[in-house]
């Protein structure tokens, strides 16, 4: 379920409901080893949910009654050399006219120098937020936080390079890009979408490029990020372009309490649109406060995690959304197989006085290999 904030009814608001060359642990798949220093793997991703909004079944009045496929995944990673690596990833995308087209998703030459300096060059996840450096399948929430709105071309991906680097095992990473951001349109002088990220680990690191929100308590976690991105030109209109900065802090603390385990993550945003009419997003603030506690025992072959989060979007325009969720998941096997049960509320007051509210709740599943 993705929000779109906008200076309309609620109902637009719920309108969709919805090592160094080793990706995310679930990315390994299977492995074919072609000799020492080359070797190919192959995983898959599905995400799929049932989705029921107040008020947003065709009529108005009833409420909406959704089966979803929100996204099939193939992933292709490899090694051609000990020190050059590439990915290869596709997304199936839903455009709204029934027909489903699969996209790339991923696609990267990956090139170590050392621990402190790798180069990656191609389509990825730019340097930005610890959410969007998760991915959907590494979140603790089953829904994308609304709060986030830096640009992209698709699936939080652009094609540009980043240089990246490590010390002590992921203890302290960075990341710098530039990227394409914003085509055309305002930017008619083609200038580069500049990005970076600095993260720290307290406690045990995070090795890698990629981030997740929780680790089912296979690490004790005290960390804290700070992304920025920059681009002239980056948004307003053809007519009245404007220059578009956004930056935000994020943290995420998780540690075993008894043979439970404790997650807290927050994250705030800010964008500047150049008071111009924003090419994507949204202009103003936005954070997001989430708590999860994992039970110890199973039930059956899982154990549950209840979990709750509530965003506020404060956007210049006059519109300010406040979106609480209420979940339970049912974790199998970490992020590789897991149900998320979902219940939320979206209230938004509106410019002039007016205001609007909506509910839903999702039934989500998740599977990988």
């Amino acid at each position: 379920m993705s929000f779109t904030l906008r200076p309309v009814a609620l109902g637009m608001a719920l309108a969709s409901v919805s090592a160094t060359f080793v990706a995310p642990s679930a990315y390994a798949g299977g492995t074919i080893a072609i000799d020492d220093n080359k070797w190919v793997s192959v995983g898959a991703g599905l995400r799929t949910s049932f989705n029921s909004v107040e008020n947003g079944a065709p009529n108005g009045d009833d409420r909406s009654k959704n089966f979803q496929l929100d996204s099939v995944r193939l992933y292709v990673n490899g090694q051609i050399h000990q020190n050059i690596g590439f990915t290869f990833n596709t997304e199936r995308q839903d455009d709204g006219s029934g027909d489903d087209d699969i996209r790339v998703l991923d696609a990267l030459g990956q090139f170590k120098f050392s621990e402190m300096i790798n180069l990656w060059v191609g389509r990825m996840l730019p340097p930005s937020d610890r959410s969007n450096l998760d991915g959907p399948y590494y979140l603790n929430a089953w829904n994308f936080p609304a709060a986030q709105a830096y640009p992209a071309i698709f699936a939080g991906r652009d094609d540009g390079a980043a240089i990246w680097g490590q010390t002590n095992g992921g203890q302290f990473t960075y990341q710098l890009g530039t990227f394409e951001g914003t085509e055309g349109a305002p930017n008619q002088e083609e200038n580069l979408l500049y990005t970076a990220r600095l993260n720290y680990n307290f406690l045990d690191p995070e090795p890698g490029y990629y981030t997740s929100s929780t680790y089912y308590g296979a690490k004790e976690i005290l960390a804290i990020g700070f992304a920025y991105q920059t681009q002239e030109g980056g948004t307003g209109t053809l007519a009245d372009p404007g220059d578009f900065t956004g930056w935000n802090v994020d943290g995420l603390l998780e540690t075993k309490v008894g043979d439970g385990v404790v997650n807290m993550e927050f994250a705030y945003y800010d964008y500047d649109h150049d008071d111009k009419t924003p090419a994507f997003g949204y202009q103003g603030d936005g954070y997001f406060i989430l708590g999860s506690y994992l039970f110890p025992n199973k039930i059956g072959i899982g154990q549950l995690q209840p979990m709750v989060r509530y965003q506020n979007v404060d956007q210049d325009n006059g519109v300010e959304s406040d979106i609480t969720e209420l979940g339970v998941n049912y974790v199998i096997d970490g992020h590789n197989a897991r149900v998320s049960f979902v219940y939320g509320d979206v209230e938004q007051d509106l410019p002039g006085g007016g205001d609007a509210s909506a509910d839903f709740f999702q039934i989500g599943l998740q599977l990988q290999i």
